[in-house]
């Protein structure tokens, strides 16, 4: 009987863990900004879940959330050591939201690609403040209470983190007109047109090439309209050639998978404001191309 009972609470507790999955990964995903590391953090909540006593939990969601936004804090404040070994910039892992628009959230805040990139910015604490205010809407206590502090400092701790993003990036475009201008700079980028590259990316725009030290991806981000549209124009008759290009979805916004001799080589997306392209992002790493490129063919 006891063995039976046994069975009957681990069922219990995996249906409870399965409903909660898209949630603990969105948490962690957007703390981490890593597929691959949220993914680690989702398995260790589990492994934790397991060994709980569960008789006294009341919320298993809210319980199992807790456990992942500490988890993800910890991972996250090794970061910085493990990034400095990382060759050339890092840009946070892509992932396929057309399946989950919100990716496990009530709103999709933190999602882009290039507001988790900004987070990079934010202390571990104060990211997972912002995550779990701004795309999950937990209230202040509750948060408080997750990160074991105090409501006063959990306010501060996002407020703090809202005025740094906003401080550094420009209120975003509609879908459609993201993906018009992304039609645009992909042409211009692929004919080397320089003129067309000039009028839409901004005075201050910033190209980021993540590579992780593979050939042919810049190991500096490149700085300033003229500086881009020559850095584009120059490698467009070598790189643009033999490649094909598909329209995807990446992190909520329109994106180019672009592909070589049937491997993918990049995914190309781009932050935009009113002003044109704020800044463009090439996520060349294979590490990190594999895992998408898999969600969009499974």
């Amino acid at each position: 009987m006891r063995a039976r009972d046994d069975a009957d609470s681990l069922d219990q507790a995996t249906r409870e863990f399965m409903a909660a999955r898209p949630h603990l990964f969105g948490i962690a995903y957007r703390v981490l900004g890593s597929v691959v590391e949220a993914e680690d953090i989702v398995q260790d909540a589990w492994l934790r879940w397991q060994n709980t006593n569960r008789a006294d939990i009341v919320e298993p969601t809210a319980f199992l959330a807790t456990v992942t936004s500490r988890l993800a804090i910890n991972l996250a404040q090794s970061a910085p050591k493990r990034r400095e070994s990382y060759i050339g910039p890092w840009l946070p892992e892509p992932v396929d939201t057309r399946m989950d628009p919100q990716l496990g959230a009530g709103r999709a805040e933190a999602l882009d690609m290039a507001v988790l990139h900004l987070m990079e910015k934010l202390n571990p604490v104060e990211r997972a403040a912002y995550v779990l205010r701004e795309a999950f809407d937990y209230p202040y206590k509750r948060i408080a209470d997750m990160l074991e502090t105090s409501e006063a400092n959990t306010r501060q701790l996002v407020s703090r983190a809202r005025k740094r993003l906003s401080a550094e990036r420009r209120d975003p475009v509609s879908p459609a007109a993201h993906r018009r201008l992304l039609e645009v700079f992909l042409s211009a980028a692929q004919t080397g047109n320089l003129s067309v590259l000039e009028d839409v990316l901004t005075a201050d725009v910033v190209s980021y090439s993540d590579g992780g030290g593979i050939r042919g991806a810049s190991k500096i981000p490149v700085v300033g309209r003229s500086h881009v549209s020559k850095y584009l124009a120059a490698f467009a008759p070598r790189f643009w050639p033999p490649t094909e290009v598909r329209w995807v979805e990446a992190n909520g916004r329109p994106a180019v998978l672009v592909s070589a001799d049937g491997n993918s080589v990049a995914l190309l997306s781009v932050d935009v404001s009113e002003r044109g392209i704020e800044s463009i992002m090439w996520v060349m790493n294979p590490a990190k191309l594999a895992p998408y490129v898999a969600s969009l063919d499974s």
